[in-house]
């Protein structure tokens, strides 16, 4: 015996043992990803490589993570099946490419991490306050790319080799800045994506301290952006604003129309080069155009599988309709649209868009409860801005900031391929996830769930018409009920207990054998008189056919009972009147025994009372001497038995009716 509690609780400590350190690997591998995921968000716009190393670390603790904790499920979110169609084309294409190794090279090292990125932000995010850990990191790193523009600017760059500039068209311009990133459009694309999310989470902000802050950072980004002299970005941003403004608040309008207007008076350079657009003075806008109709003529070759993915500068060469076999390598077709659909095909391009474009409209279209608007008075105090955050706020914010950012991109991208840039691609990819995360912390969420399959339209008719149908069938079986229970709870007025006294006492003292009453129902005669005015429905007829039913079976039950507690009471009183009753009265005797045998072989309902008055009478003729007194107490004595007999039958007619319906 002692060995058996031995070993139960050896084996209860090494179950303990084994639940503490699948605890400690939990909480191990929750931490690796996490802290990986972090570490990619801050280092994706200031060192690529890092980035790469942090994403795999935080994959391979996510991987873990699948592992050892069996409550962490994979996620869905709700543009997974575009994703794969994208992955999958993509793959397809390397088959049609001149060059297969370097397509298979560049298509797993890519679209491998844009997938990594995804799935690690997709299946790590699951609570609004990692949204606030991640904003501080991505705003941490932003704040480090625009200083680092603005010492660009400050103390000279030579660009004279990097050939970003036209110097016939402007030999005035000799800065643009890039900060951390590798070229001055790629930054800002980057500053775009930036301001909108700062944009975003302005607009949802109450808090007039962290409005001025956002306000200032959007202002040292709009700068930054100005020293790029990136026209295309500029233009973007400043289309955003304004329609936004236009269309939601002119407060937004009339403010960007000021700052354009600033940095236009400060920098003449600027508004020089953003005229430009519009004419063909500078080279880059015509090669452009040559550009796009060699992608044109490569689309019309390749139209199901493409070139082969990253295989663009291979086959530019042989649709040159500009250059005419310069020295010049083109990576890309300045178009993310043309871009894509030479590289993986028309199918692959659909479902690449499909993907951006639902991502957009999805974020745009996520709401947040918002809570009442505060009036911003009092002083300015920056220990406000350390206060805590309104979830919703944060939430609604940046899901309004990623719909505008991933906005810019698409039009960002008729002029430039931004996404051939490999942290800008992981950067889209990252806010892609983030507004799938939002969208499943979303209220909608919840609705969207309930969805049965992948027609909304079909799944919101069958809710209405089961919804409609319910409601029918509800106010039928109501109306059903209501009408029943109305005749079988339909009862007779009761008089008052004064009324029912007065006319006890207003009975006659004869016995029962002289009297003759007609066995009367009161229920039935108002039913006979109302039978020729109203005409009843079957349902009402039904019901009182039932009415009568319980109505006859319960003057039975009591004219039953009344029967034998008469008979139960005049065996008593019986004796007694034989013994008392002079021998002069013989003939008064034999009338109040053959009464009191009529009362017993009678199923009349009014039979009772005159046995009971009877058996009154008999006392009373036995009791000489004090026959008041005697009366009275007998009068008392009958009518506690009929209140009580009364309660007996109202509570046996209760449990009939309920026990028939």
């Amino acid at each position: 015996m002692k060995k058996d509690k031995t070993n139960l609780t050896g084996a209860h400590i090494r179950e303990k043992r084994r639940a503490l350190a699948q605890g400690r690997w939990k909480r191990r591998a929750s931490a690796i990803a996490w802290y990986g995921l972090l570490a990619e968000v801050f280092f994706l716009p200031l060192s690529p490589g890092a980035a790469t190393v942090a994403l795999l670390v935080g994959i391979a603790g996510t991987a873990l993570r699948f592992y050892v904790d069996k409550e962490f499920h994979f996620r869905h979110l709700r543009f997974d099946v575009p994703a794969v169609f994208f992955v999958a084309i993509s793959a397809l294409s390397v088959l049609s490419s001149p060059d297969r190794g370097f397509s298979f090279y560049n298509y797993y090292n890519l679209v491998g991490v844009y997938v990594l990125t995804y799935l690690l932000i997709g299946q790590n995010v699951r609570e609004p306050w990692q949204m606030k850990s991640i904003l501080r990191m991505a705003c941490a790193a932003a704040v480090i790319v625009l200083l680092y523009g603005y010492y660009q600017f400050l103390f000279g760059i030579d660009i004279s080799s990097m050939k970003w500039i036209d110097g016939d068209a402007f030999p005035e311009l000799r800065k643009r800045v890039f900060s951390t990133w590798e070229n001055p459009n790629i930054l800002a694309g980057y500053l775009d994506i930036i301001i909108c999310l700062a944009f975003g989470l302005f607009m949802k902000c109450r808090d007039r301290e962290r409005r001025i802050l956002l306000g200032a950072f959007m202002l040292a980004a709009a700068a930054c952006l100005a020293m790029t002299y990136a026209r295309g970005a500029c233009l973007v941003i400043a289309v955003i604003l304004a329609g936004y403004g236009a269309l939601r608040d002119r407060r937004v309008l009339a403010a960007c129309v000021v700052v354009i207007a600033l940095l236009f008076a400060v920098d003449p350079m600027l508004y020089e080069r953003i005229t430009s657009v519009f004419t063909k003075v500078d080279t880059s806008t015509e090669m452009r155009l040559a550009f796009w109709e060699s992608t044109v003529a490569m689309i019309q070759d390749h139209p199901f599988l493409g070139i082969g993915w990253g295989a663009y500068w291979m086959v530019y060469p042989e649709y040159d309709f500009y250059l005419q076999g310069a020295n010049v390598l083109i990576v890309h077709a300045h178009n993310i649209y043309l871009n894509y659909m030479a590289e993986i095909g028309i199918p692959g391009a659909v479902a690449f868009f499909w993907f951006f474009f639902g991502t957009m409209v999805m974020a745009l279209r996520t709401h947040f409860q918002e809570m009442p608007v505060r009036k911003l008075r009092g002083a300015f105090r920056w220990e406000r801005l350390w206060t805590d955050w309104e979830e919703s706020d944060i939430l609604a914010g940046l899901s309004q900031g990623i719909g505008l950012a991933v906005l810019s991109v698409a039009l960002n991208g008729l002029t430039d391929d931004l996404l051939f840039n490999i942290p800008s691609s992981m950067l889209l990819w990252m806010i892609a996830a983030l507004a799938g995360v939002l969208s499943c912390m979303s209220p909608q969420k919840a609705a969207a769930e309930k969805k049965a399959g992948g027609n909304e339209f079909l799944a919101r008719f069958r809710a209405t018409a089961v919804q409609n149908a319910k409601e029918a069938k509800d106010k039928v079986q109501g109306k059903v009920e209501e009408k029943v229970h109305g005749m079988l709870y339909r009862e007779t007025p009761v008089e008052p207990e004064g009324a029912d006294r007065k006319a006890s006492d207003a009975k006659p003292t004869a016995p029962a054998a002289d009297a003759a009453p007609e066995p009367v129902k009161a229920a039935d005669a108002p039913e006979a008189s109302e039978a020729p005015q109203k005409t009843l429905d079957p349902m009402d007829e039904l019901a009182e056919e039932v009415r009568k039913a319980l109505e006859q079976r319960k003057q039975e039950e009591e004219a039953a009972e009344a029967e034998a507690a008469a008979k139960e009471t005049a065996a008593a009183p019986k004796g007694e009147v034989e013994a008392e009753t002079p021998a002069s009265e013989p003939e008064q005797e034999g009338v109040d025994t053959a009464g009191s045998a009529e009362d017993a072989a009678s199923p009349e309902p009014d039979r009772p009372e005159q046995t009971e008055l009877t058996e009154e009478k008999a006392e009373t003729a036995g009791k000489p001497e004090d026959g008041e007194k005697a009366e009275k107490k007998a009068e008392e004595k009958a009518e506690e038995k009929k209140e009580a007999k009364e309660a007996d039958s109202h509570e046996e007619n209760e449990r009939d009716i309920k026990g028939d319906h």
